[in-house]
C-alpha cells in the first residue's frame, strides 16, 4: 500500500487510506486522507466496494480477500504475482496477470474505462 501511494504522491495525486486499525498513526506516510475504520480486514468489501478495478500484487489471505470480493462485487482485478483462484469444474476467475507495475496500472485504467 505504501508503494502504490508513493507513485500516485509522485504522479500529483491525493491518496486515501482505508485504515484497518483505530488510529491515524496506522497511515503510511504517503497518506493524505487516512480514513480510520476499526473494522480490520472487514473494510477490504469498503475498498473493493468503492474501486472502478482493483491491482493485487503477491499478499497474503487479506489480498486474497480483497481478489474475492472485487470479482463478487463485478470489479476487474488485474493481478501481479498473487493468488490464482480455481475451483474444480468451474473455470478460473477473470483476473487479468500482468508481469509489471506499469502494466498492471495501464490495465487497471483500461478496464476501470470500459467497466
Amino acid at each position: 500500500m505504501e508503494a502504490a501511494c508513493r507513485g500516485a504522491k509522485c504522479a500529483g495525486g491525493i491518496t486515501i487510506g482505508i485504515l484497518p486499525g483505530t488510529s491515524r498513526r496506522e497511515a503510511n506516510p504517503y497518506v493524505d486522507i487516512p480514513i480510520v475504520t476499526g473494522i480490520g480486514t472487514a473494510r477490504n468489501a469498503i475498498i473493493t466496494r468503492t474501486a472502478q478495478a482493483a491491482i493485487a500484487v503477491g499478499g497474503s489471505y487479506g489480498t486474497l480477500s480483497e481478489i474475492a470480493f472485487a470479482l463478487a462485487f463485478g470489479v476487474p482485478v488485474v493481478g501481479l504475482g498473487t493468488w490464482q483462484v480455481k475451483r474444480d469444474g468451474h473455470p478460473p476467475a477473470p483476473i487479468v496477470t500482468v508481469a509489471t507495475p506499469e502494466e498492471a496500472v495501464d490495465r487497471a485504467l483500461v478496464l476501470a474505462r470500459t467497466r
